[in-house]
């Protein structure tokens, strides 16, 4: 008798806050992978162009490749990604800033790691 193979999918919900401390080398960054990526059609490579050199959170944006910071974990495989950048107030002292707080308003149960619904 063998086990059927399951699989199991699971989200992955990463927030980073970053500070920028050289914007031209950030966006030039940026300039040079799109300029670098032979497989990128024309109209797409200049409306990315247009919007790196406009928005630095663009251009930081460009920069991350969630398939390269996961392509070498064993036994997992990437299927989808999405992330986008956007520039942000962030005060480091505020209380709505702080990590440990959970994203919804549903109860957590730190016994058992699971999201109580009461």
């Amino acid at each position: 008798m063998s086990t059927p193979e399951t699989s199991r999918f699971v989200r992955l919900r990463v927030e980073l806050v970053l500070e920028i401390e050289d914007e031209e080398a950030v966006t030039g960054a940026a300039l040079s992978r799109i300029a670098g990526d032979g497989e990128m059609p024309d109209e797409e490579r200049v409306h990315a162009e247009s919007a790196v050199t406009e928005d630095t959170a663009e251009a930081l944006a460009q920069l991350v490749d969630p398939f390269a910071l996961l392509g070498e974990v064993p036994g997992v495989e990437l299927l989808q990604a999405s992330w986008s950048g956007e520039e942000i107030d962030y005060d480091p002292d505020s209380p709505e800033w702080d990590l440990d707080e959970d994203d919804d308003d549903e109860p957590y149960d730190e016994e058992d790691g699971v999201d109580r619904v009461g």
